[in-house]
């Protein structure tokens, strides 16, 4: 006798929110894809309560491949392209700095204030190292701190030097195009 795989309808899905039922489920979970939002979901650990029926937690693509939104990555030349292409349409900002620079070290704390107040975007940071050589060069940086700023995987921004003003105004550039 073959059993019957889990079964979760959702309706009204969005980014945000979602109102879904499930008609059987187990410990192992669902993978949930949203076409729309070109992200997969994972599902997992369903527990279910008599009041609110099936209640999981859902993780997107973003937070599987690492970054948590509303703090500062840390990224190296094997975890940044499989994040930034988690992030999807999300605009991904990366800080490139090396632990010698003063100016870097001035930066970072601003950095990681934008990625709190800027909760729709992915703040990533890569310390060019040797480690990062291929990396750094892959995305033609020059001076330190450099920050990328990519959407849709592609850089469409620059800003070099340590000039927050700047950062500032090309996140919110990218962000509202």
């Amino acid at each position: 006798m073959r059993s019957s795989s889990p079964s979760l309808s959702c309706s009204g899905a969005n980014s945000t929110a979602a109102s879904c039922s499930v008609s059987s489920a187990s410990k192992s979970g669902f993978l949930l894809e949203s076409p729309s939002l070109k992200t997969v979901k994972s599902v997992s650990n369903v527990k279910f309560n008599r009041r609110y029926g099936a209640v999981f937690k859902v993780r997107s693509s973003l937070d599987i491949a690492g970054a948590t939104v509303g703090q500062v990555t840390e990224v190296n030349k094997d975890t940044f392209w499989p994040i930034v292409e988690a992030a999807g349409d999300k605009t991904v900002v990366l800080d490139m700095y090396t632990q010698w620079c003063g100016p870097c070290k001035v930066m970072a704390p601003k950095f990681q204030e934008l990625s709190e107040k800027y909760l729709d975007v992915v703040f990533l940071k890569l310390d060019c190292n040797q480690e990062n050589k291929s990396l750094a060069k892959e995305l033609g940086i020059r001076v330190v701190p450099t920050f990328k700023i990519l959407k849709h995987n592609k850089v469409v921004k620059e800003v070099t030097g340590a000039k927050f003003d700047d950062l500032v105004f090309a996140i919110e550039t990218v962000r509202s195009s």
